[in-house]
């Protein structure tokens, strides 16, 4: 069964610096809990997100388990949006489409997250005990990173 995870940020800052942020695969250990134990296996000299991007990580989400995961940049539209496709990993489908929207107070970040587990029956359990707590538990963690981040008077 096809799952979706929605959630919205605004941030105080501009476009330039919320593209900057979000489109660099790099910042992704800094928004993630270190449980994860979440590393960029990539060598791509830090480049400009683009379409055909692949982006290699190592992360380990439950029992201390590494596990290869691979996304492509299968979408880019600069300064505005791009999507990140699980091409082999945890997931028997995985899409994450970011979407930045400039308005008055900054920039409203939303993230939206379509996701299957494998194994069927098997895996629509494990969503209902663990997985689904696991991926709002990580976006509650981004959350409040971020909200330091962007959002704290210094």
């Amino acid at each position: 069964m096809r799952h979706q995870l929605y959630r919205e940020q605004q941030l105080n800052c501009d476009i330039e610096t919320a593209w900057h942020f979000f489109s660099s695969p790099f910042n992704l250990s800094k928004i993630t809990p270190e449980d994860m134990r979440f590393e960029i296996i990539s060598t791509d000299d830090h480049q400009d997100i683009f379409e055909g991007m692949i982006i290699n990580y190592i992360v380990s989400p439950i029992f201390k388990i590494p596990l290869k995961w691979r996304t492509r940049i299968s979408q880019v539209e600069l300064n505005q949006s791009f999507t990140d496709f699980q091409e082999r990993g945890p997931y028997k489908y995985w899409s994450h489409f970011h979407e930045f929207i400039p308005n008055s107070s900054g920039v409203l970040v939303k993230d939206t997250v379509d996701y299957e587990l494998p194994f069927g029956i098997l895996g629509d359990i494990a969503h209902r005990i663990f997985v689904r707590k696991k991926l709002t538990d990580i976006f509650n963690f981004r959350y409040v990173v971020l909200e330091k981040m962007f959002n704290t008077k210094k």
